[in-house]
């Protein structure tokens, strides 16, 4: 009897009882429409308004703000935005009005220890070119707007009278496309706030490699200089340009550069470059990698070693997380953010690294062993296939 009363206890127990920190209640923000973006021709790919998503800080984190944009890749030809513009990525009214934050955008302390209480705000991405485009496709059949850059400053403008105007503290970032709008937007928004105000960037995922293919070819700078002449903006993308201080938060093994056939675009091993199909079973599964593709996968986390040694050596006010996991995009995650299991360097969270980092408290510059020498990742390659 008494062992019956003890399972029955542990079931209840597990049904009700609390679950770490992925039992918190999801925080779902409303998004908000910039109402007057279409004086200045801000609109989407489809002439849809702009949006974002503002969830008010608190408590002594009440001036200070985060800025998160959106990724989604890009469009980089007339069909492929045309297709874009009949989705999220390029309208907004495909897009859900409700936005999950978690991660770097939670209001939790125990989720989001240094940036919890202050105002964190999500940029919609639906322009097709990390917010940066400024022309416009019109034969008399079909219409599209690449608007980009006029989104990002229509939206600057509707928050700087909400309070970004006398911002103590800022923080912009962004996810993979939208990190790239980091590194395009970085010292502008410096510019934006107060001259006393400390404001820094991070971009997570956003280090794209202009790495050859495996059959030599610059794949992706193709893809890149045909986005570049479609959209009409000229990018400063070169790290050693930016003068605002700036994090790089980056997998050394980041699977869009790499292999695997969920992203959008890959670098390293386009379907253009394997025409008779030898990583077919390694992009499927990757546990069935053999040895010389994770040789070729090697390679990329020396290249972007090399392309970073300048920043890390030079750099005084910059941080960088470069960890050994194969994972694309690690701050809007909770279980990669901070959590009791998440990636780890040196014992360090990236929550922990990015937080010592802003606030100055230590310098925090981690580079990871290589795969598979870190046991905390949360690998798409399991180390026992290697």
């Amino acid at each position: 009897m008494l062992i019956l009363e003890i399972m029955l206890s542990l079931l209840f127990f597990l049904a009700f009882g609390p679950w770490c920190v992925y039992s918190e209640e999801r925080l779902l923000v409303e998004m908000t429409l910039v109402p007057n973006a279409t004086v200045n021709g801000a609109v989407c790919l489809d002439g849809s308004l702009p949006a974002y998503h503002l969830h008010r800080g608190f408590g002594a984190g009440v001036n200070n703000w985060i800025l998160q944009f959106e990724g989604g890749g890009w469009c980089n030809d007339i069909p492929s935005c045309l297709e874009r513009a009949k989705t999220r990525r390029g309208s907004t009214r495909y897009m859900n009005k409700l936005e999950v934050f978690s991660g770097i955008l939670s209001n939790n302390a125990s989720l989001n220890p240094d940036f919890y209480n202050w105002n964190r705000v999500k940029l919609r991405y639906c322009d097709g070119a990390s917010f940066s485009g400024d022309s416009k496709f019109d034969n008399g059949t079909s219409l599209l707007y690449f608007r980009g850059y006029k989104i990002w400053e229509a939206i600057i403008h509707d928050l700087l009278p909400k309070g970004l105007a006398t911002a103590c503290k800022a923080l912009l970032s962004g996810c993979s496309a939208g990190a790239l709008a980091t590194f395009l937007h970085c010292d502008n928004f410096t510019k934006m706030l107060p001259s006393n105000a400390s404001v820094k960037c991070l971009s997570d995922a956003g280090f794209f490699l202009d790495e050859r293919d495996i059959s030599l070819n610059y794949t992706m700078r193709s893809f890149y200089l045909d986005l570049i002449a479609l959209q009409c903006f000229f990018p400063q993308y070169a790290l050693k340009y930016i003068t605002t201080p700036y994090f790089i938060l980056n997998s050394a093994y980041d699977v869009f550069q790499s292999t695997f056939p969920q992203q959008f675009h890959h670098s390293l091993i386009p379907p253009s470059a394997d025409l008779h199909g030898h990583w077919n079973r390694c992009k499927l599964n990757p546990a069935m990698c053999n040895a010389n593709q994770i040789n070729v996968l090697q390679g990329l986390r020396h290249d972007m070693l090399v392309a970073l040694n300048s920043f890390y050596k030079n750099s005084i006010s910059g941080g960088m997380f470069i960890n050994s996991c194969f994972a694309h995009c690690q701050s809007e995650s909770q279980d990669t953010w901070f959590a009791v299991d998440s990636p780890r360097i040196h014992n360090k969270t990236i929550a922990e690294a990015v937080g010592d980092w802003y606030f100055s408290r230590r310098i925090t510059k981690e580079i990871d062993c290589p795969y598979p020498c870190d046991t905390t990742c949360h690998n798409l390659i399991p180390s026992a296939q290697v």
